[in-house]
Order: structure tokens, then C-alpha cells, then sequence
């Protein structure tokens, strides 16, 4: 039998000490040393800093220095540094309402000398010399220092030993203290940042004429290569950034990194609207590659949500998740044939040339061609040839070929960006010759996208067609898909479903969309109720549109072991360069790679 618990013995409510208090802050504010370093750069950050330095010893465990070049510390309000809610950030909840500081609350200095042996070194702008605090005895001396401020902590949890049994090993601190740093540097390329290690420097970044300067100082040139600028602004929101290419996404989300004014966030609003900007061209569960920035009115954005300021809620979270969705799609939409789409992070891969920084529209030459036959298929015309095949996707490609279009002016021979068709190997592959080399097109997944891009243009903002069903399915539904069913009606037809209330406990199946007439009606209408509760119904009905429609553009796609001519097989290059996201089929997967000549050279030891 488990033995029963006494219960405690009564006390009388009392207040706790200034240093538990402290100690108890320090739990939420300082995890581990690199909560130290990234509390101690946004103080050098808000001082003004120009160039900032971190010395490490054992990991940031035994020491954390952050030296700054700011605006330093009067000697008579340092001792208030030190103190608990003592700041010089705010000073009314007006200013806690715009924030514009990466520091706010006035707690973390007071709770990192709470765990630790702290010493406070500054010199103002104007004074004769700097004043040294000790954070364990209060003492105020003067000492030798140039204008900025030196923050020394020693032995972090040393007055809370439970605490320090749950860190890692040296090298792993180590490397979560390079990430805090390497977060500020990234927002902050006109800083200099430097860190050091037991004596060793670590890293070391110099100020940057510009942002694309210091992601490439950062992240490598090899990111730079494999990714799109992202550039965006509406009203009080201004986005910015570098996105990868789909063929650039990793199996982890450990390359995501996203900054509102200026702060670093982990933020579920972003992540997803990231993520669904990325639904068409990312294959299975790949995680993209994104380096985002968001400016906006720091009236829109509550920063004191979180004891470590990792998390912020927007007041307009929708229109915020829109803005960077479609900034993303935007960035990715673009032709991007001048592009190698096979940079990827191996360094010995052939650098290309970065993309300007805004993508070109390649006109599409007008052609006509003479209806003849070949391989079993009858092609009148270019239009003809591209449309969709099948009984499910004839009446959209009709539709389109009705719509009157203006035909481009041809570009000259030679500036086709994916080039001049050369062959088809083995009914798969297309090869072309462009300026830069060789270009290779798989011919289905490239034909692919065309056609999904061509029916979500026809279908537009209409509704998907529904199949009522003879016998409706009824299941219990839980409160919530009773309540989801019922406000988001119009939602749920547009995608084809008609889902009613059979009973008070109970919904009905009637209708189901025409493509999914065989599929499980019960669990096509739970997982839509569970999307619909969970995200904004516009975003469902939309990722729930394309889905059918990406199925539709596979099956009308042109087969591999099929024939072409150099007539068809250089339409189908001329709209790829014309269309969106044509770098990746439906899937996720690349359709086309260019080999440069100097790829081809050193293939053939050409010039050894």
C-alpha cells in the first residue's frame, strides 16, 4: 500500500529575500551560459556598441566577459546596475508598449550575480577613468578601462550547484554560446563581433558594409549560392532576408533563424507562414533554409511575453503571417533560370554567381508550329501540345486556352536563359545548350509544373466541383468539429464538402470533392474539421486546393519514354522560363541542372 504523504507544516505568508527572489528570476532568465552571453550583448547592443568581444573559459562555466565600446555607465548609477527591476530602458507603460531596446525588464544582471561571482567594469563618455563594482560586496573602486563597459561573471551556479549538474559538457555550452553570438551578429552587421575561447579566438566578425556582407561573413558563401533575397514592404511591415532553394532544405530545422526589430524568435506565426510558402516546391518533411528580418511598429508587437524575450505576440497575427508568406513565395516564384539550382553546401561544388537582386522576367518568343504527326501524337499548335492530358484536367485546360494572350517578343538566338534544345535522352531527359554549358531537363517533372501552375491560375478563387454522396457518412464528432463544422460552412463547400449536423452529437458527411469521390469520407472530413480549427480557413482552403490540383497536374503531365521534337522540346524549355516555381516539380524535386563549361572542362582534364 503507498504510504500517505504528511502534509506540510503551515507557515505564514511572508516575503522571500531580495536574493531568492533573484535566484528564483534567474531560473527563468539564465538557463544556461549562453543565456549569460545573450543577456550581456543586448546591454552592450542598447549602450551603442560598435565593436563587441566575448571571452569565454570552460565552456562560458567558469567565465563569461562581454567587453563593449558604448556609451558606459555613470560611476553614480552603477551600483543600480546590479539591482533587481533597475533600468534605464523604460520608464512608464507607454514605453513598455514600443520597446525599441533589446533590454527591458531590469532583471538579468541581478540575476545572473545572483549564481555567480559578478564584477561590473564602465567609464562613461567624459569621465577621467572608469569605476569597477564587485556584484558580491557592493564595493565601488575606481580602475583603468577606455569609455564601454566590461561585464565579468565567474563560476555560473556556483551559490546554486543543483543547477549546474544540469549542463553539458564544455564543448557543448561552447557552441550554444557561438550560436547566441552569432544570432546578434547576423541582425547587427554594421557591429563587430569577436569571440574567444581559453585564450583562442573563436570567431571573429568585422563590421559589414551591408546585411548581404554579413550573411555571407556568417553563414558562408555556399548559403549565399544556394538562396533568394527576400525583400518585402506594406504599410508598418517591412520584411527581409535570404530564403534557400528547395534543393537546399535540410532534414532538420536547425538553419532557421528569424529577428522582429532587431531581436531574435522562435515564433509559431513565422515558422508556419514560412513552411506554407514552401508547400508547393518542398518535398515530404524537409525543412527549408531561411535567414528572415521583420521591421515593424513596435506599438504592433508585445515583446514581454517570455522571460528570455524568445517570444513575441503580434496584435494582427494574421495579416503578419500573410506579409511573410507572401514575401517568401514571392522570392521563390520568380524564374530563377540565370541561377544554378544545384549550389548546395559542398565545398568543392563550382561557385555560380549570385542572383541580382531583382530576378528578370524572361519573355517568351511567340511560335507557331505546323500541325504534323510524330510518335503516335497529333500536335497542332504550341498550345495544344502543353495542355493537360486526361479526362480531369480537360475542361481547366480549355478554359485557359480560351483566355486571350499577348505574345512576348522572342528573345535572340543564344539568350534563352535555359537555352536551345539539343536532344532527348532515353524519353527522359532533354539536353539544351545555353551560354554557360550544358542544361539537363527532366522532362515530366519540369511539364509538371507547368501544367499545376496552369490549373491553379484557371481555377482561381472558384470552388472545387463536389459529388454528393447517395448515403450519407455519419460519425460522433467531438465539440470542436461541431463547432468547426458550423462557422466554417463556406469554407468547407468551397472545398468541395458538405458537412451538416446529423444529430446533437453527430455530423454528416453528404458531399465530397468530385476528385476524391473513393476516398474515406469520415477521415477526409475529421482531418479538414482539425486543419480548419487549427489555421486560418483561407490557408486550408488553399493548401487543400492545391493538393488535388498537384494530383491532377502529375497525371496530365507528360510521360517519360515519350518522344518530342527540338520544336516541342523547345516550347516546353520557353514555359519553363515563363513560369513560376519551375525550378521544382509538385514534389519537391528539381527539374532541370545546368553543368558549366568549366564543370565540362574538368570532366575531360581540359586545361591540366
Amino acid at each position: 500500500m503507498n504510504a500517505v504523504l504528511a502534509p506540510a507544516p503551515r507557515r505564514p505568508i511572508r516575503e522571500l529575500p531580495d536574493e531568492l527572489v533573484s535566484q528564483i528570476a534567474a531560473g527563468e532568465v539564465v538557463e544556461r551560459p549562453a543565456s549569460v552571453v545573450r543577456e550581456l550583448v543586448d546591454n552592450a547592443l542598447d549602450a551603442g556598441a560598435r565593436q563587441v568581444t566575448v571571452r569565454l573559459a570552460g565552456g562560458g562555466v567558469r567565465l563569461v566577459c562581454v567587453e563593449d565600446d558604448g556609451c558606459g555607465i555613470d560611476p553614480g548609477q552603477l551600483p543600480l546596475a546590479l539591482r533587481r527591476h533597475a533600468t534605464s530602458k523604460i520608464a512608464s507603460l507607454a514605453e513598455l508598449e514600443s520597446v525599441a531596446t533589446m533590454g527591458f525588464r531590469g532583471e538579468a544582471l541581478a540575476a545572473i550575480a545572483s549564481v555567480s561571482e559578478t564584477t561590473v567594469l564602465s567609464r562613461a563618455d567624459g569621465q577621467p577613468h572608469a569605476f569597477l563594482l564587485d556584484g558580491g560586496t557592493g564595493e565601488l573602486r575606481p580602475a583603468a578601462r577606455t569609455v564601454g563597459t566590461t561585464v565579468e561573471v565567474k563560476e555560473l551556479f556556483f551559490r546554486t550547484p543543483a543547477r549546474r549538474k544540469f549542463l553539458k559538457s564544455d564543448g557543448t555550452e561552447l557552441a550554444h554560446c557561438v550560436e547566441a553570438v552569432r544570432r546578434h551578429a547576423l541582425a547587427r552587421p554594421e557591429v563587430g563581433f569577436a569571440i574567444w575561447h581559453d585564450g583562442k579566438l573563436v570567431e571573429q566578425w568585422r563590421p559589414a558594409a551591408d546585411a548581404a556582407q554579413r550573411l555571407s561573413d556568417v553563414l558562408g558563401r555556399d548559403f549565399m549560392a544556394a538562396s533568394l533575397p527576400v525583400a518585402w514592404e506594406g504599410g508598418p511591415l517591412r520584411i527581409s532576408g535570404r530564403v534557400g532553394l528547395p534543393d537546399a532544405a535540410r532534414a532538420r530545422a536547425d538553419q532557421q533563424w528569424a529577428w522582429v526589430n532587431g531581436r531574435h524568435v522562435r515564433d509559431k506565426v513565422l515558422g508556419h507562414a514560412v513552411r506554407s510558402a514552401y508547400e508547393d516546391v518542398l518535398h515530404g518533411q524537409r525543412q527549408p533554409v531561411y535567414v528572415l528580418a521583420l521591421d515593424i511598429d513596435p506599438t504592433l508587437v508585445d515583446v514581454n511575453v517570455h522571460p528570455t524575450k524568445i517570444e513575441v505576440r503580434f496584435r494582427d497575427s494574421r495579416a503578419v503571417h500573410q506579409a511573410v508568406r507572401h514575401a517568401v513565395e514571392q522570392a521563390l516564384a520568380a524564374p530563377r533560370a540565370g541561377l544554378n539550382p544545384s549550389a548546395m553546401s559542398d565545398a568543392t561544388a563550382a561557385r555560380p554567381p549570385e542572383p541580382p537582386a531583382a530576378m528578370p522576367r524572361w519573355s517568351q518568343p511567340s511560335m507557331a508550329f505546323a500541325a504534323r504527326e510524330e510518335a503516335g501524337h497529333r500536335v497542332a499548335e504550341l498550345g495544344l501540345l502543353w495542355q493537360p492530358q486526361g479526362r480531369a484536367a480537360e475542361a481547366p485546360a480549355s478554359a485557359a486556352d480560351a483566355q486571350p494572350s499577348t505574345p512576348a517578343a522572342p528573345l535572340p538566338d543564344g539568350e534563352w536563359p535555359l537555352g536551345r534544345a539539343l536532344a532527348q535522352l532515353q524519353g527522359i531527359y532533354i539536353l539544351a545548350e545555353n551560354a554557360q554549358g550544358l542544361v539537363v531537363v527532366d522532362m515530366h517533372a519540369a511539364h509538371e509544373r507547368i501544367v499545376y501552375e496552369q490549373l491553379k491560375s484557371q481555377f482561381g478563387t472558384g470552388g472545387l466541383a463536389s459529388q454528393p454522396l447517395l448515403i450519407p457518412a455519419t460519425f460522433p464528432a467531438t465539440p470542436q468539429e461541431l463547432a468547426t463544422a458550423e462557422g466554417a460552412g463556406e469554407a468547407l463547400r468551397s472545398l468541395g464538402l458538405e458537412i451538416t449536423p446529423f444529430s446533437a452529437r453527430t455530423l454528416a458527411v453528404r458531399a465530397v470533392p468530385t476528385h476524391l469521390a473513393q476516398a474515406d469520407a469520415v477521415e477526409l472530413a475529421r482531418s479538414v474539421l482539425a486543419e480548419l480549427a487549427q489555421h486560418d480557413a483561407s490557408h486550408v482552403v488553399q493548401r487543400a486546393r492545391d493538393e488535388l490540383l498537384a494530383t491532377m497536374a502529375c497525371h496530365g503531365a507528360v510521360r517519360a519514354n515519350r518522344r518530342l521534337g527540338l520544336e516541342e522540346m523547345n516550347a516546353l524549355l520557353r514555359r519553363m522560363e515563363v513560369t513560376e516555381r519551375s525550378d521544382q516539380c509538385n514534389h519537391g524535386r528539381p527539374t532541370w541542372r545546368q553543368l558549366s563549361l568549366r564543370e565540362l572542362d574538368a570532366l575531360f582534364l581540359r586545361g591540366r
